[in-house]
């Protein structure tokens, strides 16, 4: 994961909105395209089901990146 893409996913996680907005959305297709090797790709809004998976693997992504995380 790149740490342009790390420190976005860290603010997105912060949040605790119960829904996603477009920037988001578009967001969280890029990060998993990019992270997961195929195009770019939105799945269909009408299920949630593609779109949480996509966040729980970019979740487990971002916390297996140590390289990024700062040091206290």
């Amino acid at each position: 994961m790149k740490k342009e893409d790390w420190l976005i996913w860290k603010e997105f996680r912060l949040s605790k909105k119960p829904t996603i907005s477009d920037s988001e959305f578009k967001t969280i297709c890029r990060i998993h395209s990019d992270n997961f090797s195929h195009s770019y790709f939105e799945p269909c809004r009408c299920s949630p089901k593609r779109i949480v998976q996509w966040i729980e693997a970019i979740n487990k992504l971002f916390l297996e990146s140590k390289k990024y995380r700062v040091r206290k």
